[in-house]
């Protein structure tokens, strides 16, 4: 070993060439926790004033914090199918958020990483919001179990009647009725009690922990509250929100605390995300996330609606205190976890994301599919996007209006620069066009004739 290189860098560069690192019996541990509706500005590592975040910003030191992440999707359903098949939404045919008792659902002709993983030996659950289907805990549609989870504890949507004492969860197909308590706390337990009871301390585990916060119908646990004891008297829905980040932070917390106690933080890979941006205009109510000053907000394709936060913790592996400044989007989990567990990916269908390993190691990622998103239900008239480099290009669905944006240099988009570059507008619109249409040719056609939002 080289006296000049930490350890640290030694193995994220083994990891980033593609060496064999890990043995059978010593593969790494994935979890990936994804928060709703969170906004890239809403946490004390990302810059916000107010709420208080100790638990995740202590992780953000620890691990590395990504500073142009996205979502897949600027709703809630297609963002996380992204995530389980590494495929674009409209790929692998969730295409848009789910109502209860809809059609749209993630077809088992969909690989899922859970499915992959548990045929390589991974012990498999799910805790929290699912929503990848209409029909939930029936045998019409695919229930987490039939993607490949051993265990599962879910709602179809949100929790409901709100994240206090929900009565809506199902656990291995059985309804459990009214919990007491609150919604990120009790889906952070269930996940301890798995770790603790019910997985096979033999095998590696993959874990996703969807919790609902900070979604509505938002309602905080009054120690979280009690933060905020200025904000309580003057603006209580404000209030309220602050405190369900900082609810959500706790649980977060707790887990990270629970995998210390079982002593499975150095082999464990996790992943801290949302699934879109904030909801509403952050100015009444209870949805008052913040973009961190990007424009858009969820649903819009503009960068406040898709750019995330994103964390990642892998003690030995990434260096603490990372800051990467690479564009990443929520389908690269898919094949970074197969690489990281030593599994190949499916053969015979394309994927959008890439395996990020190499970052870990301060090294580049190709990207040979350009990031893409598209949302039927957009405000305004761009319902399609596309990220190259540097460079975004949005467009409505018959590709006759458009804007033309540099992130690098104009990371909220206050300057469309779609005349003063009409060769780049030329070479993206082309781009955009084929990959819009090889995508509408390999997903199904359920978006033609849908009516929904």
């Amino acid at each position: 070993m080289s006296r000049t290189m930490p350890t640290w860098l030694l193995l994220a560069s083994l990891l980033a060439c593609g060496s064999a690192l890990f043995t059978k019996d010593d593969r790494p541990n994935v979890l990936i926790f994804l928060a709703d509706d969170l906004g890239y500005g809403d946490l004390g590592c990302y810059g916000h004033p107010v709420i208080q975040t100790p638990h995740l910003d202590r992780f953000a030191r620890e691990g590395m914090r990504f500073t142009q992440a996205y979502a897949a999707c600027p709703v809630c359903s297609p963002s996380r199918a992204a995530i389980l098949t590494g495929r674009t939404p409209y790929r692998n045919g969730v295409f848009t958020w789910i109502p209860a008792g809809s059609f749209i659902h993630l077809r088992s002709s969909e690989i899922a990483l859970p499915r992959l993983l548990k045929e390589a030996g991974y012990a498999t659950c799910h805790v929290g919001k699912w929503h990848l289907n209409g029909q939930f805990n029936s045998p019409n549609q695919p229930q987490p179990n039939d993607h490949g989870y051993d265990w599962w504890f879910a709602t179809q949507n949100n929790a409901a009647p709100s994240h206090r004492q929900p009565n809506n969860f199902v656990r291995n197909g059985q309804p459990v009725g009214e919990l007491q308590g609150y919604s990120a706390p009790l889906v952070v337990q269930e996940a301890i009690t798995w770790l603790t009871k019910h997985r096979d301390p033999k095998k590696p585990f993959f874990l996703t922990v969807w919790t609902h916060e900070p979604h509505l119908p938002i309602e905080s646990a009054p120690e979280f509250l009690g933060l905020y004891p200025d904000l309580v008297r003057q603006d209580p829905d404000r209030a309220q929100h602050h405190a369900n980040v900082s609810q959500l932070d706790h649980a977060f917390g707790t887990l990270m605390l629970a995998l210390d106690e079982l002593g499975l933080r150095h082999n464990t890979l996790v992943i801290f995300t949302s699934d879109n941006g904030p909801e509403g205009d952050g100015t009444k109510g209870r949805t008052r996330g913040s973009t961190g000053g990007l424009r858009g907000r969820k649903r819009s394709l503009y960068e406040g609606g898709i750019r995330v936060p994103c964390l990642m913790r892998w003690p030995g592996r990434i260096a603490p205190g990372s800051i990467c400044d690479t564009p990443t989007i929520g389908s690269d989990f898919f094949p970074t976890a197969l690489t990281a567990a030593g599994v190949n990916p499916p053969q015979g269908r394309v994927l959008d994301g890439v395996n990020l390993l190499p970052l870990f190691a301060g090294k580049s990622v190709e990207r040979p599919v350009p990031m893409y998103w598209r949302y039927h239900a957009a405000p305004g008239p761009f319902k399609v996007a596309m990220r190259d480099g540097d460079w975004k290009i949005l467009a409505d669905l018959q590709f006759q209006r458009f804007e033309l944006y540099h992130l690098g240099n104009d990371p909220k988009e206050t300057t469309n620069l779609a005349e003063k570059h009409p060769e780049k507008l030329r070479e993206l619109l082309a781009r955009l066009r084929q990959l819009n249409e090889e995508i509408e040719k390999e997903g199904p056609d359920w978006w033609k004739n849908y009516k929904g939002s």
